[in-house]
This record gives structure tokens, sequence and C-alpha cells, in this order.
């Protein structure tokens, strides 16, 4: 995820506000109206204006509710066709429930944000997804990772994580984020600051080749990392922590490390 203003775009996004309730609609165009990174076209109260703005050729992202993306798919199951297909979308919900955020994404959504999100979370993640990148909060993040805990597993097989070079604390982690923590709850259950655990975090990545915490929780899920491989490989991360932040060498705090889910994942999932 983007974590400030100053990484939006210098030219405005376009986009859709669809909505059956008016007084969400209203809220939310107040929200965007004064950003000088948005731009809202017009609004969608119903399956028809929404798919009519869809046509917009001018559009970049379209705010959909997630019960209109219900209503537009068996509108679509009916006419043969599919839901809103050539749009970025970004799924607007109530609650994070695991059918809803496993529902729209199956339905086509590049990104899901609570509907009582806080005034960043909705600019991120409009940048997010204008940009090409999928977009989830820790609540919706934190359901799809059990999502994924709960499917079956790929033959990939315990994988030796001496040949990884990772630490210790960087397996803790790992583990953490299999478990759907935020940077901010990981630095708390280790005592540490939020811009030590995005260090933490760059390392991983770099050390097991993945781009994003989902990526991540499914690499902890086909090679079976957790708390007994911490211990089965414990005097292996000893010996190789002196050369990362052992001893928990601390950083200058700073925004916590919030990142998009990007295409890699998608096409690493249907390749």
């Amino acid at each position: 995820m983007l974590t400030s203003n100053q990484n939006l775009p210098s030219t405005p996004i376009r986009i859709v506000i669809a909505d059956e309730d008016p007084d969400f609609r209203r809220i939310l165009r107040q929200i965007l109206t004064d950003q000088p990174s948005i731009e809202i076209l017009t609004e969608a109260n119903d399956t028809i204006s929404a798919a009519a703005s869809a046509t917009e050729s001018a559009l970049h992202v379209l705010l959909l509710d997630y019960s209109l993306c219900l209503k537009l798919k068996a509108s679509a199951g009916r006419n043969g066709g599919g839901v809103l297909p050539t749009v970025r979308k970004i799924a607007m919900v109530t609650t994070p429930e695991k059918a809803n955020v496993i529902g729209a994404f199956r339905l086509g959504a590049q990104g899901i944000v609570l509907k009582g999100s806080a005034r960043p979370i909705w600019l991120n993640s409009i940048a997010a997804v204008a940009a090409g990148q999928y977009w989830l909060g820790n609540e919706s993040l934190a359901v799809l990772v059990q999502a994924i805990c709960e499917s079956p597993p790929s033959d990939t097989g315990p994988l030796p994580t001496r040949y990884l070079g990772l630490t210790r604390r960087e397996i803790e982690i790992i583990q953490k984020i299999a478990d759907g923590r935020s940077n901010k709850e990981v630095g708390q259950d280790f005592s540490i600051r939020e811009r030590t655990v995005k260090h933490h975090l760059t390392n991983i990545f770099g050390k097991v080749g993945v781009s994003s915490r989902l990526e991540l929780a499914l690499f902890a899920r086909d090679h079976k990392i957790t708390m007994r491989t911490i211990s089965q490989f414990g005097s292996v991360m000893a010996t190789t922590e002196a050369s990362g932040l052992s001893g928990e060498q601390q950083l200058p705090d700073g925004p916590p490390d919030q990142l998009p889910i990007r295409k890699s994942f998608e096409n690493k999932k249907t390749g």
C-alpha cells in the first residue's frame, strides 16, 4: 500500500462512486471532493447506471458497493457477460467478512476498502488500484490469509531455511505475517519499532523471492514455516543472525509498511 499522500499521482485519478445509499455517496464525495489527486466524474445508484459509468472512456477506478457488484454479476450471468471486466474496481464493504473479501476478488475487484475507512485509506487505495496494483487493508488481509491457510497447500514441501539464510527473528516474523498480523502488531509482539519490522520484511522478501505479504503467507504455508521450524533450525539461524538485526537494533520510527497486493501474486495464482 502507499503510505503517504506525497506518493499520489500528479494528475487527477478519475473515479465513479457506485452505491445505492445516497447518504454514503454524499459522505464519500465529501471525503474526496477537495483532493487534487481525485476527480469524481459522476455517481451511480443502481446496476444500470453503474454499468453505464463503466463505459466512460476517462474512467480510471470504479468505487463499487459489494452488493451492487453481486447484482451486476447476477445480471451478467443472465446475459452471458462478465462483471465490468475492463474497469479497475474497488469493492466497498461494510465488514471484512470472509465471503465478502473472497467474493469481491472472484468478481474481479482489484481492491477492497471498508466503508468506514479514513481519508488516507481511500486516497491510497484509489492510487494503488489506478496504478495497476491490488489493495487490501489489514482487516481484509487477515481474512484472506485465513482463507489461504484453509486451502490445500501446494506440493512444494518443506524447505530447509538454512539455504535461505533466514535468521531466527525473520522466521518468527514470517509466522506472524502468515497469521495475518500487521506491522504494528508484530512490533508490539517483539517490542520493536514498526520501522524495524519493515526492515526485516524487506530482507525477508529478498531472501525468499516474494513481493507481497500474501505471497509471503503462501510461502510460509507451502514450506511449513511454523514455530517448530524456529526450534528445528535454531542453531543455524543463531549463527546467521549476527549479520542481520540481531540484538534488535532499532531503526527510526516511520509509517508502517502496508504493501499493495501486486499483480505478481495474481499471476502466480493463475499461472
